[in-house]
C-alpha cells in the first residue's frame, strides 16, 4: 500500500477512534476537535518521536499562556474602564508574544505546536464564554480549559503518533 493510502487509511480508523471516545466514554474530559489540532500539529512537526515531544510540551505551554491570559482578563478589572475589545487586546498582544517568544527556549521551539494550542484555549473559551469565571478557570473540574484543553492535546498527540506507527507499519508490510 502506497504511503499515502496507508496514513489516510490510519488517520481514518484512529480519527473514528478518537471521535467515539471524545463523545463517548470521554465526553467533557476531552474535545475532538481540540484532539485534532494538536494531531495536526504532531504531523506538521513531522509525526516523529521529537514531534511527539515537542506537540505536548509546547501544546501544553501554549494552553497554559492562554489560560493565564484569560486569567488576567477577568481578574484585573481594566474591561470596564478601557472596554472588553481593547483589553482582550492587550491581553491576547502580551500572551500571544511570550508564546512566540519563548521559543529562545530550544525546549519550547516548536512555535506551531504551541500556537495552535494557545488558540485552541481561546476557541474553547469563546465557545463557552457565558460559563467562563474565574472560579472556572481556578477550579478542579473539566470545565477549566487549563484540564480539558491539556488532555485533549496530549490524547492528540498520541492518536497522531499512533496513527503514523500504524501507517509506517502497513506501508513497510507491503514494500
Amino acid at each position: 500500500m502506497n504511503p499515502l493510502t496507508a496514513t489516510s487509511l490510519s488517520i481514518a480508523l484512529f480519527g473514528a477512534l478518537a471521535t467515539w471516545l471524545a463523545l463517548s466514554p470521554l465526553s467533557g474530559f476531552v474535545l475532538i476537535w481540540a484532539i485534532f489540532i494538536a494531531w495536526a500539529a504532531f504531523a506538521a512537526l513531522g509525526a516523529d518521536n521529537s514531534a511527539f515531544k515537542n506537540t505536548v510540551v509546547c501544546g501544553l505551554f501554549g494552553v497554559i499562556i492562554g489560560w493565564v491570559g484569560a486569567y488576567l482578563f477577568l481578574a484585573l478589572p481594566f474591561a470596564e474602564s478601557i472596554g472588553v475589545p481593547l483589553w482582550a487586546a492587550i491581553v491576547v498582544a502580551v500572551t500571544a508574544f511570550s508564546v512566540v517568544f519563548a521559543a529562545n527556549l530550544s525546549f519550547l521551539g516548536a512555535v506551531p505546536a504551541s500556537v495552535l494550542a494557545y488558540a485552541a484555549t481561546f476557541a474553547y473559551l469563546l465557545q463557552t464564554e457565558g460559563k467562563m469565571s474565574l472560579g472556572t478557570l481556578t477550579s478542579s473540574s473539566f470545565e477549566n480549559p487549563l484540564l480539558i484543553i491539556s488532555l485533549s492535546v496530549i490524547l492528540g498527540a498520541v492518536f497522531g503518533k499512533v496513527s503514523t506507527l500504524a501507517a509506517n507499519s502497513v506501508s513497510a508490510a507491503e514494500a
